[in-house]
């Protein structure tokens, strides 16, 4: 017994290999779990019906950098008439859509209170005026008596002188004492001192009077002036057309209320008209003063330019007013009409239809459809001018790809379409 345990004979066996059976098994179960793995976060594609989405080709064609939009028929002039003064109405003499002539009575407004103070200012202007008169025949009849006084005084030192040289005459001979002579030249200097201060005393009186009749004179000017403009406000109590035109927004009812400020109606020039246009902002560097258009009515073509462009964008559109070259066709205001607006000349291009993908994605990319036409991938795109209803392909696509154009506000995230 101790032999055989010293030996270790009894602690060797004979192992078994693995069996073949094992491996494979393992090796497909490492597959299956690989697979499994793999296929879960393999990128998968989302599932769309074929029929709830658009596709479109890639073809060569003749772009037109033409732009169509609705446009809106406006009269070509329009006159805003609004109430001058407060007041009450008190007749309407047109109807809303009558044509009308300048200067026609269209509405008479009344206000008493205006009628005062129109009196009023008549009463205080007439005073003055009065005043005015009074004063300035005072000052006439200064003048006549400082003329007739300076006359009188002119007559009295001609006298004093011719007597003074002939007093000097009899002195020479020795017939008139020197005392008498002496007497004789204190008259003539008398005389011409009081002929010298009656002028200038008559200046001054007269020239103070003068400065009293300007300052009134002036007062009276600016109180007649006062006077016309409040005749003026109350002339504007009665509403006339300023232009010829057709009468528009007219509502007034006799006996209402009116505030200075407040529209009473639209003067539009009749028969003469121009079109309103929003366009998308893309086209905003690209429209320009003169741009030639065109619209078709009734049959016929009529020849448009762009007379105005309002830049403010609102919700992603633009502005653009256009006139007509010549007389325009019978329409109405507000009607709405298809107008075409030439941007550039026709070139030869890729094209695309301009639908939903462009407005979801900017252009930047869209989902192009595989050789199998079973899956659509995202591809990034180069894309140029819209017009006519196409948008240029500038690159990433060859001609004959077919492409997902309709909106992509539901697919926005995916990568991959299945097309079922």
């Amino acid at each position: 017994m101790s032999a055989v345990l010293s030996s270790g004979a009894v602690m060797d066996r004979r192992v078994a290999p693995p069996s073949r059976r094992w491996i494979v098994v393992s090796v497909l179960a490492a597959a299956v779990v690989t697979a499994a793995l793999i296929a879960r976060h393999w990128p998968r594609g989302v599932p769309v019906p074929r029929a709830e989405v658009e596709i479109a080709a890639a073809q060569a064609g003749a772009f037109r950098d033409v732009v169509v939009g609705r446009a809106t028929a406006q009269p070509l002039q329009s006159v805003l008439l609004d109430a001058a003064e407060d007041g009450r109405v008190e007749q309407v003499l047109v109807r809303d859509g009558e044509r009308v002539e300048a200067g026609q009575l269209l509405v008479v407004l009344n206000s008493s209170q205006r009628a005062q103070e129109l009196m009023a200012r008549s009463s205080e202007a007439a005073q003055q005026l009065a005043n005015f008169s009074t004063l300035r025949a005072a000052w006439m009849q200064a003048q006549a008596l400082q003329r007739r006084t300076l006359t009188e005084a002119q007559y009295e030192l001609e006298r004093v002188r011719r007597g003074h040289q002939r007093n000097r005459e009899l002195a020479a001979t020795g017939f008139l004492s020197p005392s008498a002579l002496e007497d004789s030249a204190d008259k003539l200097a008398l005389a011409e001192r009081l002929f010298t201060q009656q002028q200038a005393d008559g200046r001054e009186e007269l020239a103070v009077r003068e400065q009293s009749v300007q300052a009134m004179q002036r007062a009276v000017a600016d109180l007649n002036r006062r006077l016309d403009a409040m005749r003026a406000a109350s002339a504007g109590l009665a509403v006339r057309a300023p232009v010829a035109g057709r009468v528009t927004g007219l509502t007034l009812q006799v006996g209402e209320s009116l505030r200075s400020g407040m529209r009473i109606a639209r003067l539009d020039s009749p028969g003469r008209f121009k079109l309103e246009l929003r366009l998308d902002e893309f086209h905003l560097g690209r429209v320009r003063e003169g741009l030639p258009g065109a619209l078709t009515h009734a049959g016929r073509d009529h020849a448009l330019h762009v007379a105005r462009i309002d830049p403010q964008v609102k919700d992603g559109r633009f502005g653009v007013e256009l006139t007509f070259d010549a007389d325009p066709p019978p329409l109405q205001v507000g009607q709405g009409l298809d107008v075409r607006l030439t941007l550039g000349q026709a070139t030869r291009a890729l094209l695309l239809p301009d639908a939903g993908f462009y407005a979801d994605t900017g252009g930047a990319w869209a989902f192009v459809l595989d050789a199998d036409g079973r899956h659509a991938r995202r591809r990034p795109l180069q894309l140029g001018r819209r017009a006519d209803g196409v948008i240029e392909v500038l690159g990433g696509l060859r001609p004959g790809e077919q492409v997902v154009v309709s909106p992509y506000r539901a697919l926005a995230g995916a990568s991959v379409l299945d097309l079922q």
